[in-house]
């Protein structure tokens, strides 16, 4: 998984290039176009951040080179930004993640698999049996959505 890169904001002004220059001033981001602030946003907002210095980048303000420069974040995090800025607009920065299709463990699923683990079978049966990845089913072990039955211990000879 990649690791996410934060901007660097340092008091004061900073020049982007000659035409844009970005403030910080109490956790509030303010970029500046000569003396006009023309855009803010909390420091903490990574999206907004995104969103804004891509679209300096698509309107032709400032190059990858001088937001990479200016914020230190490196320059694949900005081309994936910008192609999110060109795909989705504005609005991309802010939709809600994609996630994984359909539940493969529904409640039904789940109380068939307890069934069989209740009746002594182990994993590989039980994945079999339902057709499900072995690996789905230590998921919702470790998660405690099933629990195996304890395997009966031979007795010991005296």
């Amino acid at each position: 998984m990649p690791k996410v890169h934060l901007p660097v904001f340092s008091e004061g002004s900073t020049n982007i290039n000659v035409h844009l220059a970005v403030e910080k001033r109490e956790n509030q981001i303010t970029y500046f176009n000569g003396m006009m602030p023309v855009f803010t946003h909390d420091e903490s907002d990574l999206n907004t951040f995104r969103m804004i210095t891509s679209q300096f980048y698509v309107n032709g303000n400032a190059t990858q080179a001088e937001i990479c420069r200016a914020f230190g974040v490196p320059s694949i995090a900005v081309k994936r930004a910008v192609k999110i800025y060109q795909t989705s607009g504005p609005s991309g920065f802010y939709e809600t993640r994609k996630t994984r299709g359909v539940t493969i463990l529904t409640a039904e699923v789940l109380n068939e698999a307890q069934e069989l683990f209740d009746q002594g079978k182990d994993i590989s049966e039980v994945a079999d049996t339902l057709a499900v990845k072995k690996n789905t089913l230590n998921k919702a072990v470790l998660d405690k959505r099933l629990h195996k039955s304890e395997k009966k211990k031979k007795q010991s000879k005296n």
